[in-house]
């Protein structure tokens, strides 16, 4: 057997770990894809009748939500009804046998439903409960309902993007519900692994907007040690040029020229090696006070060649540079398909469903993408006859009730 076959057989880190996901939308289903993707079983409870709010937006594959098979794959789709009694009976019994519950709702909603953490570590001590929310759980602005739009608006981010004439501008995707999954399934991970030295689980607390403020780094730098105020700036980079978009003769293009030393390369490949020892261009600084010199006068140059001779120069003396590509050049790119991240999954009603793959590569115990999303409620008969051993006579009859 060879060492890929080996790696492909191997079992993924987070086989054996039970998720319980009641998140909806975006930002808890990408944390579940994540921690699925790497081995976790994952149960979606859903509304009956409904499901994830996602699975009603346009458009639609076969009947299905594109948006909802996009960030749904590996898991288990349970119907439940959360405020019925025999539904919270269910309920708490799932929780018994998880190791991590997961939650979007607004501060407060899962306490008044009986679900919050203190109840729920009663239960089972070792629970991993992860809750996610657009301002988090403390702080005068606990309360606020968080939508991606609206936590990009407040982080900052919005107000760093655009140009500086134009009105602030939202990240072309849901970068907020995204990165706060992210932080979600990396926050999951660390409580299991300090559950693994402790033997006990604890409370994983993420905030979209701590999540995005974060992402301000040296933006946030700027204005608290720097005496800065940082603003929009288009393309531009507050510290580094040239580092930004240049057009070519037939496409626009990006170079990240971010030391001397790949300015004098730069200046070498395009033909204009006289710039490297221009006084207004010969370091990282006098490069950004003379930006509004340099930066036109590079646009001028690039402008005479189509972008795939100035690529290849670049390339060939090192130089970072590359083409601004549309969604679709990507979804179709032969170095990533290479890579293994265009993955067909085969679904019930939508056919072959083609996703992202999977971009964290563990090259002894790799996750892997490999069922596609659910239908509404298909894994609810084996969870609760299979899982929690309830006769079928009786999962009938909680149908019957609108109960699953």
């Amino acid at each position: 057997m060879g060492e890929r076959e080996k790696r492909s057989r191997a079992r993924p880190p987070l086989a054996g770990i039970r998720v319980l996901d009641l998140t909806r939308v975006l930002a808890g289903p990408f944390c579940s894809m994540i921690l699925g993707d790497m081995g976790a079983e994952i149960i979606k409870v859903e509304e009956p009748g409904k499901g994830d709010d996602t699975r009603g937006w346009p458009p639609f594959s076969g009947g299905e939500a594109t948006y909802f098979l996009s960030v749904n794959r590996n898991k288990k789709s349970l119907t439940l009804n959360m405020k019925a009694p025999d539904g919270q009976a269910i309920l708490r019994r799932l929780v018994a046998k998880a190791d991590v519950v997961l939650e979007n709702f607004r501060p407060g909603t899962m306490e008044r439903l009986g679900f919050g953490y203190d109840a729920l570590r009663k239960l089972n001590p070792r629970l991993i409960y992860c809750a996610i929310s657009g301002f988090g759980e403390s702080g005068p602005e606990a309360s606020r309902p968080g939508y991606d739009l609206i936590v990009q608006g407040e982080s900052g981010v919005m107000d760093l993007t655009g140009f500086a004439d134009g009105p602030p501008v939202k990240v072309g995707n849901s970068v907020a519900d995204l990165v706060s999954g992210m932080a979600a399934a990396h926050g999951v991970t660390l409580a299991l692994l300090s559950r693994a030295r402790t033997g006990k689980g604890q409370k994983v607390e993420i905030g979209m907007l701590d999540v995005m403020a974060s992402l301000l780094t040296y933006q946030a730098g700027l204005y608290w040690n720097g005496g800065g105020r940082p603003a929009r700036r288009g393309n531009q980079h507050p510290s580094i040029v040239p580092y930004e978009v240049f057009q070519a003769q037939d496409a626009y293009m990006t170079l990240g020229v971010a030391n001397n030393s790949l300015f004098d390369r730069m200046c070498r490949a395009i033909g204009r090696e006289e710039l490297a020892k221009d006084p207004r261009f010969d370091s990282e600084a006098s490069r950004v006070t003379n930006r509004e010199v340099l930066v036109p006068l590079l646009n001028s140059i690039f402008s005479t060649r189509p972008a795939s001779d100035w690529l290849k120069r670049l390339d060939e003396a090192g130089v970072p540079a590359g083409r601004i590509k549309t969604v679709a050049e990507v979804c179709d790119s032969e170095h990533l398909r290479a890579r293994g991240m265009f993955v067909s999954l085969n679904h019930p009603k939508a056919g072959a469903v083609t996703a992202m793959g999977v971009p964290i590569r563990l090259w002894d115990t790799p996750g892997a993408a490999q069922a596609p999303a659910p239908l509404l409620g298909q894994h609810t008969d084996e969870i609760l006859t299979g899982l929690l051993r309830i006769p079928r006579a009786k999962v009938d009859k909680l149908r019957a009730d609108s109960v699953v």
